[in-house]
């Protein structure tokens, strides 16, 4: 089954403990749909510049991500600047430049309106919506979103929430978006909004899916070293979702190996800077590192 992901196609300028880089190829729409194409095929809706070459478009196509929804028009490509603190976790934006994605009208070709998976990316809620109002029927539609969008538009987000079955969203966010402490009764909060599936990213602490009454928490894969934690929680949801999308119609079962898959995919994202590391990634090196997770949770009876 294919996925429709609308968002943003950047550059990006960062700086981490490890090193930085400069005008990197990032945004949402990018990571997602770079992880997600191991899994399912991928259509992207996004905008870029004049100065987004062919260097940056072969990035995708070696994945196979079909380019019909990418509108290229004057201007120049949104950009993004932050420096990470030593923690890793927490990060200073330097600099932000919305050039042409400042007037961003996502719209679907005619043959996208019935994709079956749909993600809306972590962009303007009433973007969201817009993209809500062109799909046909999808049989999931999941959204990400971020304190900017809780805090300046919580209206139109929670507009949003009501078409959407599945949201990603950090702990912080969940707390904010909801007003309670407690994430499983924050994830009940949301639920009475429109989600059916709460999945809540937690960083270097890992992961926590609410799917009515069960629960299911992973944790972060355990790594020597972290190089750039830009583009992570894409690439998990780009992971997760993608399992989902080649498991339709798809069970509780299928949640808990997405949740897994989409752990996979983030730690390989944070190994590099920009798509250095996931765009060498083989199909061996993932099954590899999803039985590592598998023997990292197994334990035995409980004894005595």
């Amino acid at each position: 089954m294919s996925i429709l992901v609308v968002g943003s196609v950047a550059f990006d300028t960062v700086e981490t403990p490890s090193g930085s880089g400069r005008d990197l190829l990032g945004g949402s729409a990018t990571h997602f749909s770079v992880a997600a194409s191991f899994f399912a095929p991928v259509r992207l809706v996004a905008v870029v510049g004049e100065d987004f070459g062919e260097e940056h478009l072969q990035a995708f196509r070696e994945r196979g991500v079909d380019l019909a929804g990418l509108q290229r028009v004057p201007g120049r490509t949104f950009r993004w600047a932050g420096r990470y603190h030593a923690n890793l976790n927490d990060r200073d934006t330097l600099d932000t430049q919305l050039n042409v994605f400042a007037d961003f009208e996502p719209q679907l070709p005619e043959a996208w309106r019935a994709t079956p998976v749909v993600f809306l990316a972590n962009i303007d809620p009433d973007l969201q919506s817009h993209v809500l109002e062109q799909v046909r029927s999808p049989e999931i539609v999941a959204a990400d979103t971020m304190n900017f969008w809780i805090e300046s538009k919580p209206d139109s987000l929670r507009r949003t929430l009501g078409g959407v079955h599945l949201l990603f969203v950090n702990d912080s966010e969940l707390r904010q978006l909801t007003g309670v402490w407690n994430l499983v009764e924050a994830g009940e909060a949301v639920r009475r909004m429109g989600p059916r599936v709460v999945v809540v990213k937690r960083g270097e602490h890992g992961v926590l899916v609410l799917d009515g009454d069960d629960a299911f928490a992973l944790p972060a894969f355990p790594l020597r070293k972290v190089e750039d934690p830009t583009g992570a929680g894409d690439a998990f949801a780009g992971g997760f979702l993608g399992y989902l999308a080649s498991r339709l119609p798809a069970g509780a079962r299928d949640y808990r190996k997405a949740a897994v898959v989409g752990s996979v995919m983030a730690s390989f994202q944070v190994e590099a800077f920009s798509l250095e590391r996931v765009r060498r990634l083989t199909p061996a090196e993932i099954r590899g590192r999803y039985e590592a997770f598998q023997r990292l949770t197994r334990f035995g009876d409980l004894e005595g």
